[in-house]
């Protein structure tokens, strides 16, 4: 989507699911300020969310709070309160762009602490006073995914992401390598705390190696933001040359 301009993003959202006619269609929305509008107009208006390139707990809240606000207004104009919407948070991409500048003990570690960090949020969000409020009338909860769990890390285990993320009322997008790796050699040591675990403690010694978790996420948004960009432009270019016909093809009598 176009993720500084909400307007823009609300009339390209709509236009997509008129075009798609999928009921289970997720049209993407990055997480970014723009985006945080461009989510609570698509939801009001009955469209399928999938919120991307989420990279913090605050940026996570940002989007449960559009979301929320979406489906309060459609309550409030008498429309169904069940629109589906899920907000991704981005994992391996944090252990990336650190990996060269934190001491070996604190590899691959940042991005499972910053998803327990939201998971916490997350659940605190589905026992609030205003998400039962809404959950009364109707309304679905937005699920937590995790995104970007395969490693990148040759060094570290390549189930490292799913083993630590396994959780109740979340979504796993997990790469075909990753998931054939988890068959055949995948263990589970619990669940996620709904507390966060250690999350904080291990979030502080990230501090104290010089990482501003804050700073890095509006990062991690901006390079994501445009390789996103990127990627859809290539997939409308390689569309558009499928639909040409080039001028020496003949044309059969059905094709008008």
């Amino acid at each position: 989507m176009l993720a500084d301009d909400a307007a823009a993003t609300v009339r390209e959202v709509l236009r997509l699911h008129a075009r798609a006619q999928r009921p289970n269609l997720f049209i993407k929305i990055p997480g970014t300020h723009a985006g945080i509008t461009a989510i609570e107009e698509s939801i009001f208006a009955g469209v399928p969310v999938n919120v991307t390139l989420l990279f913090s707990r605050e940026q996570y809240l940002a989007a449960a709070q559009a979301y929320m606000r979406g489906v309060d207004r459609r309550i409030a104009a008498g429309l169904d309160p069940k629109v589906d919407s899920v907000a991704s948070i981005f994992v391996s991409r944090w252990d990336v762009a650190i990996k060269d500048t934190v001491p070996p003990p604190l590899r691959n570690r940042l991005g499972i602490a910053i998803a327990q960090r939201a998971y916490k949020s997350y659940r605190e969000l589905l026992v609030s006073p205003r998400w039962l409020k809404l959950a009364v009338a109707g309304a679905r909860p937005q699920r937590l995914l995790w995104a970007s769990t395969g490693t990148k890390d040759p060094q570290a285990s390549d189930t490292l992401y799913i083993e630590a993320l396994a959780a109740p009322d979340t979504i796993n997008t997990i790469p075909d390598k990753t998931l054939l790796a988890f068959a055949d050699h995948g263990k589970l040591h619990g669940t996620l705390p709904a507390d966060g675990g250690e999350a904080e403690a291990i979030l502080a010694e990230f501090a104290r190696a010089g990482v501003d978790d804050g700073a890095l996420a509006e990062q991690l948004l901006r390079e994501g933001t445009r390789a996103f960009d990127k990627s859809w432009a290539e997939l409308m270019r390689c569309i558009a040359s499928k639909e040409r016909i080039p001028e020496s093809h003949p044309r059969s009598s059905d094709e008008g």
